[in-house]
């Protein structure tokens, strides 16, 4: 049985391919999903692919990565990326290795977004390449776990 990729999903990308197209694109949230799937089935991994609006929801299921012995975590924490602690201390507490990932460039938006609590733990952050992004999360993160 190959190990298995937490791909977590924060609030508002269940609205990809609807919510504000010119910055987010016109993919959706299940086009993601397959995406993911197809990458790490490429690189010898499952994936548990999960969304929620829900900040303790996520903060869950980063604990369950680890309990399950998840092999890495992609996560984009939507806009929980700039104001959670919570998900800050899952992830130091989880020791896994996890890549943060943004669909947009952060950096080039509103100020308050350049701030992420999440890249203080993660070992790589990406943004800017739409959902090709979550494909080279998981090579990226497949290179660090066969590493």
């Amino acid at each position: 049985m190959p190990a298995t990729i937490y791909v977590l999903n924060g609030p508002n990308l269940n609205l990809l391919g609807t919510r504000e197209p010119h910055i987010y694109g016109h993919h959706t949230l299940a086009d993601v999903e397959k995406l993911c799937r197809a990458r790490a089935h490429d690189h010898g991994f499952a994936v548990e692919f999960r969304q929620s609006n829900h900040e303790g929801e996520l903060v869950d299921w980063i604990q369950e990565a680890r309990r399950n012995k998840a092999a890495g975590i992609v996560i984009n924490p939507g806009a929980f990326t700039h104001t959670s602690i919570a998900i800050l201390d899952a992830i130091i507490a989880c020791e896994l290795p996890v890549v943060e990932v943004h669909l947009s460039n952060i950096h080039a938006r509103e100020e308050f977004r350049s701030r992420s609590y999440v890249s203080k733990a993660a070992k790589a952050v990406l943004c800017g390449f739409g959902i090709e992004g979550y494909a080279l999360a998981i090579a990226g993160l497949a290179s660090m776990i066969k590493a």
